[in-house]
């Protein structure tokens, strides 16, 4: 005798929507990993390799996760994290190459302790200071680290260091590139990328590995975002006198995310110095360091998901239109004016910052008798 069938009984809709949305994530994720062999033609960048660009996009995002820490989540405005972006660089060329002969594995944890413990010695005695006077201090610390390497022999000097050492190779499998030919998409058997072989021509495995490493750290920033040190962040940058009354170490929270901050950004010096192959002080000047800071202004201070939208932006607009190469800087000066004027904010503001300009409007139109209006983000 057959047992009768038991109904269906569908899913609550919170449930359907988690579901959605975790599918979703991750066909966005398979999405950015097949981004340089899918090769799309509206975003593809034609005078330049877009394999190369998107590595360069991965690791300024790297970057931007780490600045974010100290200016979006502490309030700390750090004009010189390209020092520590620099420091993260040099240990992994010295130690693999000019002073050494370790593998770049084992490079990258010295690496980052090394860059962690110099956030540490320099906001020991600068964190005590605010506003532009600590602006000034990491201006001069960025501008000392790059001389200090320029003029010192030991590290290169002026001529840098070549035969940076790259992550072991394995050569597991071939993926093939697609090509578009008017409006037909073709496998195209002629360029393909070698799955995990780190040479000196294909930077698609060098994107796979700083996006992984991306996704590793925007976890762990999740996770720290939401617990109590995020939130003594969050009330260190809104108030640190209140956050102090109240009983909150902010020195010791900013000289965290002080070092937390160097952490990162030696970690995504030593992923660029591999693929880069060739490092030289002058790479790492105070412009560059001033393109990290525009890049969380950009995507909107405190938001991790702005500041990442904010890094892509500075790197690929640039590179998309490098035919313009005389005009390009005056359009992104022109874009970061309008931008500065329309949207202050970012183009990602926090949900915090969203929700004082709603209160704030609110507030407003008491004070003057109207209707309450709605205010978009």
């Amino acid at each position: 005798m057959k047992r009768p069938a038991l109904p269906s009984v569908p899913l609550p809709a919170p449930l359907r929507s988690k579901q959605a949305k975790i599918v979703g994530i991750g066909l966005f994720v398979v999405f950015l990993y097949a981004l340089p062999i899918l090769d799309l033609p509206i975003i593809t960048t034609p005078d330049s390799d877009f394999g190369g660009v998107l590595y360069t996009m991965a690791t300024y995002v790297l970057v931007a996760l780490g600045l974010n820490i100290v200016i979006g989540y502490a309030g700390l405005l750090d004009l010189g994290y390209v020092g520590f972006y620099a420091i993260g660089a040099y240990v992994t060329a010295v130690l693999g190459v000019q002073h050494g002969n370790w593998p770049y594995l084992l490079t990258i944890p010295v690496a980052v302790a090394v860059t962690m413990i110099s956030g540490v010695i320099l906001g020991a005695p600068t964190l005590r200071v605010r506003g532009d006077y600590l602006a000034i201090v990491t201006l001069g610390f960025g501008e000392i680290i790059r001389l200090a390497a320029k003029n010192s022999d030991w590290l290169g000097g002026a001529r840098g260091i070549q035969n940076v050492p790259k992550p072991p190779s394995v050569h597991l499998f071939d993926v093939p590139h697609l090509k578009w030919e008017n409006g037909t998409v073709l496998i195209d058997v002629t360029n393909k990328t070698q799955a995990f072989v780190f040479g000196f021509i294909d930077y698609v495995p060098y994107y796979w590995m700083a996006l992984t490493v991306v996704f590793i750290v925007l976890i762990a920033d999740v996770l720290i975002k939401s617990s109590r040190v995020g939130r003594a962040w969050e009330a260190t940058r809104e108030d640190e006198d209140v956050a102090e009354v109240m009983g909150v170490p902010t020195f010791r929270y900013k000289l965290l995310a002080f070092a937390m901050g160097a952490f990162v950004g030696g970690l995504s010096g030593a992923i660029s110095a591999a693929g880069a192959n060739f490092i030289y002080p002058d790479s790492y000047q105070i412009t560059v360091s001033i393109i990290f800071v525009a890049a969380i202004v950009i995507g909107g201070q405190g938001n991790r998901w702005g500041v990442m939208l904010g890094a892509a932006l500075v790197v690929y607009l640039p590179e998309r239109f490098r035919g313009l190469e005389e005009y390009r800087i005056l359009m992104f000066g022109i874009a970061l004016m309008l931008l500065a004027t329309f949207r202050p904010q970012g183009l990602l503001p926090p949900r915090v910052t969203r929700r004082a300009k709603k209160l704030e409007r609110e507030i407003e139109d008491l004070e003057t008798g109207d209707e309450p209006q709605e205010v978009t983000s």
